[in-house]
């Protein structure tokens, strides 16, 4: 099942039933109380501290991907690009870095391509009072865009997932991977969480979709991949995008 929303942000978890439904029977997922994120406290704090830190294998393509904020979207990709695929992740979801390092890879070849623009609803319901540190990881992305360094960093993070909660000294771990990306104005967004009113208009909008789970994507407003579970695997969304009109 997906990693599924809590309704209204009060705590009552949507029944993974409902969310594979919707989405069309996925086969894969986060768990469904908050699976994708790990324990809170000090311990998820010290395993955050602990995590790897690893950046995407195709970031020397990234690094020249641009990327803009539109509303609540992050888009990715060449403004002539012919398709735009809406991708929604949570930053702790489990089933989102598998997805990342899979699917979603080959729409950024794609966005790198120029044959798609991607755009990106950051999701944060996972983030229950701050336990798995969502919240933290949207402000940051989107922090990175204005430093230019969005689709670097966005892959680098979710490939970085920790066994705990995300914390400013793990994205800023992360972001010393990202060639550019550290700096006062990247540092003082992160420490002071300049964006955070940002990631909850981009949990807004991710709820207005109607979606309630995450990995989603989107083609013409219509989800793909989950049914199949190809969005985990590379070589099968290539497939899958191209039975949804977007050139492979």
């Amino acid at each position: 099942m997906l990693g599924v929303r809590r309704a209204g942000r009060a705590g009552r978890v949507v029944a993974a039933v409902a969310a594979a439904a919707l989405l069309g029977g996925a086969v894969a997922g986060c768990g469904g109380s908050g699976g994708g994120a790990g324990s809170s406290g000090a311990a998820a704090d010290a395993a955050s501290d602990l995590s790897a830190v690893r950046t995407s294998p195709i970031a020397d393509r990234l690094a020249a991907l641009p990327a803009a904020v539109d509303g609540a979207k992050v888009v990715v990709g060449r403004p002539g690009a012919p398709r735009t695929v809406q991708v929604l992740v949570d930053p702790r979801c489990g089933a989102c870095a598998k997805f990342e390092a899979a699917g979603g890879e080959t729409l950024l070849k794609l966005a790198d391509e120029g044959k798609v623009r991607i755009e990106y609803l950051l999701a944060s319901f996972l983030d229950q009072g701050g336990a798995s540190g969502s919240v933290k990881a949207v402000n940051a992305l989107r922090a990175s865009v204005d430093a230019g360094k969005f689709a670097e960093y966005h892959a680098a993070v979710f490939a970085s997932q920790p066994e705990g909660r995300f914390t400013d000294g793990l994205l800023l771990r992360i972001a010393e991977r990202v060639p550019g990306l550290r700096g006062e104005a990247f540092d003082r967004a992160v420490a002071e969480g300049t964006h955070t009113g940002w990631a909850d208009g981009a949990e807004k909008a991710f709820e207005a979709t109607g979606m309630r789970g995450t990995p989603a994507v989107l083609v013409d407003g219509k989800p793909v991949g989950a049914k199949d579970g190809s969005m985990f695997d590379a070589a099968g969304f290539a497939r899958t995008l191209k039975e949804a009109g977007v050139a492979a």
